[in-house]
């Protein structure tokens, strides 16, 4: 039933709460609730703490919509990835991931929303932190899992959850990830608003989203293989190279070209989530700022400047023309005041 994985879960039961009603947790052969009596189960090791989100918050049948498609098609997958070395290679070099790595401090608690298959959530977890990756695919989740039961990484838990109803206390985590969620949910501004309040003050939130410019040639393509069929798919720099193994190239196919919701936001919407639930912005990737380049040196935990409406004019149309193979994404941090 789950019960030593559940070891993760019983030794940091503060940070959880009912996502129902709120109220305290325990653990026994699953989850659950003192105050409600709902019991959350725990199929492969994974606790089911998802339940359905209220009507106002989203269009709870978009969110269902996109659990099934990631049910059946898991992103991104472990091909190549068997071992600790190969999954540290394979994420290191990654330069975000890598300085990600090196800059979040040992001891530290981080949650990953939307961890997927929870590559960089294990691969974090390798150093001596503690490690939460919440999504609400199960098939992801037991991908994310396996490689960390097989390989020991007892600091690190996955759990099932809709970030709508979030499972976790607010203010419980030092830094929480997000990156490449609010883009496939239905109401990404909601969404938003409830990783935000996860943060403990002082802590980190890490957004990662298409951005409205840099994703219009995607949305080119998208509609040509619409059209055409997937013979289109030669337009993507990432679907000609050799190195894509079927499974890979299946993934990114879909999950980039066969989405069912997507959102894009500008950097000053993003930046306008930030001040309006209390974050300073910290770092970007590209920066907002003209003519500042990514540098492997970089403190991203540290303040930066965020531009103004003619550097994000700048930074953006090279954003539209680099979308070609990276897709129109970009990374920006805050930190909660």
């Amino acid at each position: 039933m789950g019960r030593d994985f559940l070891a993760h879960m019983a030794s940091n039961l503060e940070v959880f709460h009912c996502p129902l009603c709120k109220g305290d947790l325990v653990v026994d052969e699953g989850a659950r609730c003192k105050v409600c009596g709902t019991r959350y189960p725990v199929e492969h090791e994974i606790p089911h703490l998802y339940v359905a989100a209220d009507a106002e918050v989203g269009q709870e049948s978009v969110t269902e919509n996109v659990r099934a498609f990631y049910e059946e098609t898991p992103f991104p997958n472990y091909e190549d990835t068997d071992s600790i070395e190969a999954l540290i290679e394979k994420a290191g070099a990654g330069r975000f991931a890598r300085l990600l790595n090196d800059q979040l401090p040992f001891n530290a608690r981080v949650l990953e929303i939307g961890c997927g298959t929870g590559q960089l959530t294990n691969y974090l977890g390798v150093a001596h932190r503690t490690m939460f990756g919440a999504d609400m695919t199960l098939n992801s989740l037991k991908l994310a899992n396996d490689f960390r039961s097989e390989h020991g990484l007892d600091r690190v838990g996955f759990y099932q959850m809709n970030l709508y109803r979030p499972t976790f206390r607010e203010e419980s985590f030092d830094v929480v990830l997000c990156n490449g969620v609010l883009c496939a949910v239905a109401d990404p501004e909601v969404g938003f608003r409830s990783v935000c309040k996860l943060v403990k003050r002082g802590g980190f939130l890490l957004i990662g989203t298409y951005n409205t410019y840099g994703r219009l040639i995607t949305d080119i393509r998208r509609v040509l293989i619409k059209a055409f069929g997937e013979r289109m798919a030669v337009l993507d720099p990432r679907l000609r190279g050799d190195n894509l193994g079927s499974r890979r190239y299946a993934a990114w196919l879909a999950d980039q070209y066969r989405h069912p919701c997507e959102s894009k936001q500008s950097f000053a919407e993003v930046l306008g989530w930030f001040d309006a639930m209390g974050f300073d912005f910290m770092y970007g990737i590209p920066s907002p700022k003209a003519f500042e380049d990514f540098d492997d040196h970089d403190s991203i935990f540290e303040p930066h400047d965020r531009g103004n409406v003619l550097d994000h004019a700048i930074v953006q149309t090279k954003l539209f023309f680099q979308g070609s193979y990276e897709g129109g994404f970009f990374t920006m941090i805050g930190r909660r005041r």
